[in-house]
C-alpha cells in the first residue's frame, strides 16, 4: 500500500512540475498509445459541411528547415459522406488538413 501511495504522489509531482506544452506532449502520447475514434466536423457558419470519422490523431504541421508550428493541423480519416458516423462501404479514408484560423471545427470521440 505504501509503495502505491508513493508512485502516485511521484507521479503527482513529476506531472505537475512540467510545463503545459510537456503534459499536453504526455496526454497526447498516452492517447495515441491508447487509440481513439474521433471525429472531425468541418463547419460553415452554422452548418455542418463535412465529417471524418475513424481518426486516430490529428497533427500541427511543423516547417520542415525551420521545425516552427504551421497554422494548420492534419490527419487521417475515413469521409462520412452521409453523416451516419459508420464507416460505409463507398467511403474511404483520406488525408486532411484544415486551417487553424478560418475554419470552424469541433473534434471529439464517436459516439457511437
Amino acid at each position: 500500500m505504501k509503495k502505491i501511495i508513493f508512485a502516485a504522489t511521484f507521479t503527482a509531482l513529476i506531472f505537475t512540475g512540467c510545463t503545459q506544452e510537456t503534459q499536453n506532449k504526455i496526454g497526447r502520447s498516452l492517447q495515441n498509445w491508447t487509440g481513439t475514434n474521433g471525429v472531425l466536423d468541418i463547419y460553415a457558419g452554422n452548418k455542418l459541411v463535412k465529417r471524418f470519422i475513424g481518426i486516430d490523431k490529428i497533427s500541427t504541421a511543423y516547417g520542415t528547415n525551420d521545425n516552427k508550428p504551421r497554422p494548420y493541423r492534419y490527419g487521417y480519416g475515413y469521409m462520412d459522406t452521409n453523416l451516419n458516423y459508420k464507416i460505409d462501404k463507398n467511403e474511404k479514408k483520406v488525408y486532411f488538413e484544415f486551417s487553424d484560423y478560418s475554419t470552424s471545427y469541433v473534434f471529439y470521440e464517436n459516439p457511437y
